[in-house]
C-alpha cells in the first residue's frame, strides 16, 4: 500500500504546482478599459451602429476626429437626473470645440427616454443600446457611466458613477484642442 501512495502523492503535488503556475500566468495584465486608462493608456473605444433616440441610426465612429463624451443613462436613474446639468455644460464646451456628448440609453423605453431628454433639456444625440452589447463592450456595470474619448476614438477617462462639473473640468482638457 505504501508503494502506491508515493506515486499518487507525487502526481498530485505535480498537478497542484502546474495549476498554480497556470493560474499565475493566466492572470497576466488586465485588459479592461478602466485598467488601461489607469495605466495611462488610451484603449480604442468600442463602436457599433445603434438606433438613435428619435429615429435613424448612429455610431460613435461618425464622430471620429472630434472629442466625444459617451454617457450611459436611463430615465429611471436618479443619479442620471442629478448629472444632467453637468452634461449640458460639457455639451456646450464640446460643441464649441467641434465635439459632442453622446448619450446611450439603457433598459429604457423610447417614450420615457424622450421625456427625460425634454425635461432635462439635453441637446445631444442619444443612441439606444437595445441589446446591451455596446454597454458590454465598454464594461458597463450600471448607470450612469461616462467615457471621455479623444479625437482618435480612444478612451481618455472613465467614470463609473455620476459625473459633475469637477469631473469635466479635470478630464475634458485631455481631449480638447
Amino acid at each position: 500500500m505504501r508503494r502506491t501512495a508515493v506515486p499518487f502523492i507525487v502526481i498530485a503535488a505535480t498537478a497542484l504546482v502546474a495549476l498554480l503556475v497556470y493560474g499565475l500566468l493566466a492572470v497576466g495584465e488586465s485588459t479592461t478599459i478602466d485598467d488601461a486608462v489607469a495605466r495611462g493608456e488610451r484603449p480604442a473605444a468600442p463602436d457599433r451602429t445603434l438606433p438613435l433616440l428619435g429615429g435613424g441610426e448612429g455610431s460613435l465612429s461618425q464622430f471620429r476626429g472630434k472629442p466625444v463624451v459617451v454617457n450611459f443613462w436611463a430615465s429611471w436613474c436618479e443619479p442620471c437626473k442629478d448629472e444632467a446639468p453637468a452634461l449640458r455644460k460639457a455639451q456646450a464646451r464640446l460643441k464649441a470645440a467641434g465635439g459632442t456628448v453622446v448619450g446611450v440609453t439603457v433598459d429604457d423605453s423610447t417614450p420615457d427616454s424622450q421625456a427625460f431628454v425634454k425635461e432635462h433639456r439635453l441637446a445631444f444625440p442619444s443612441l439606444r443600446d437595445v441589446d446591451g452589447r455596446l454597454g458590454e463592450e465598454f464594461g458597463r456595470t450600471g448607470v450612469p457611466e461616462t467615457f471621455v474619448i479623444d479625437a482618435q476614438g480612444r478612451v481618455a477617462a472613465v467614470s463609473r458613477g455620476m459625473v459633475d462639473d469637477a469631473f469635466f473640468a479635470r478630464e475634458l482638457p485631455k481631449v480638447l484642442p
